[in-house]
């Protein structure tokens, strides 16, 4: 029996790759939760599947944390500061323990361009990749989409109102839902035949030009789409109250989409899911209607 772990297991994603093992018939037993948090990690006891201690900023934990694993999903660490430092920690902790095959929760993009609107994460994204290519153990690379919970934090809380003000062009985003994505780890993770894989795990690319025109048809509201320059929406978008991080994040992917880095042309999650994933207007749908 195949042991796996799952690291970040009480964020959201990690917590939905678990559910979604439970529910495609893995045993309880052969699945290993790593949180660094011991008060939120009680909570993943009731699922009746092991519960261990780790923390990407302590290397002997992980070490211990990845001991008698055959298969390691590494989800990519929420901290932006100190994020390639803990990814490169990581993979050496999870090649010292014996991890047989390691999955690595990635980010979709076309180019390599350092100069890319999208450094900011792709950067420690890509220096992980390379080193668990270079680390000797299997391993396969989730390239995925952004969130589609993510896409009202887009969009503002007054779109109906004040319409789309994005410096995305008419560039596309491939929008997916995070739990949708979660159970394409878990299928992998049930499954053969991935090793040394990359694999691009996203919905179906549309602009924000489309997404107002989706929206119109939902609540018969004309929706204006603006596009303005990155410099003027950061500007614009922190002197509304958008905390600066947030404005230079939600800037830097809309910049990128218009560069086309986040279209998901080469999707691979249909084949993962085994069936269409959610799509934006969908989504849409359940808020607007």
């Amino acid at each position: 029996m195949e042991k796996i772990a799952i690291t970040g297991a009480t964020g959201n994603y990690g917590y939905a790759v678990i559910e979604a093992l439970i529910k495609k018939g893995v045993d309880k037993k052969s699945i290993y939760a790593i949180a660094r948090d011991k008060i939120k990690a009680k909570l993943l006891a009731a699922f009746g599947i092991n519960v261990v201690i780790g923390d990407y900023n302590d290397y002997q934990s992980m070490i211990n944390a990845f001991s008698g694993i055959d298969k390691l999903l590494f989800v990519s660490s929420g901290e932006m500061k100190n994020h390639a430092v803990q990814h490169k920690q990581v993979v050496k902790a999870a090649k010292k323990a014996g991890v047989k095959h390691i999955l690595y929760t990635s980010q979709i993009h076309e180019t390599d361009d350092p100069k890319s609107p999208m450094k900011f994460v792709m950067k420690s994204h890509l220096a992980t990749e390379i080193a668990i290519m270079k680390s000797g153990m299997y391993y396969t690379i989730l390239r995925n989409g952004l969130y589609l919970d993510m896409l009202p934090l887009f969009l503002g809380k007054n779109v109906i109102e004040n319409g789309i003000y994005l410096p995305a062009g008419n560039g596309k985003i491939a929008f997916t839902l995070r739990n949708e994505m979660a159970e394409v780890a878990a299928n992998i993770l049930n499954s053969e035949g991935h090793k040394n894989k990359i694999y691009d795990v996203s919905g179906k690319g549309v602009s924000f030009l489309e997404i107002a025109a989706m929206i119109y048809h939902i609540t018969n509201k004309n929706i204006t789409y603006v596009s303005p320059d990155i410099e003027t929406f950061i500007k614009t978008a922190i002197g509304s109250g958008i905390p600066k991080e947030y404005a230079k994040m939600i800037g830097g992917f809309s910049l990128a989409a218009q560069q086309g880095e986040l279209a998901g042309v080469n999707s691979k999650m249909e084949m993962l899911l085994e069936r269409k994933p959610t799509s934006v207007e969908d989504f849409l749908l359940k808020i607007y209607k």
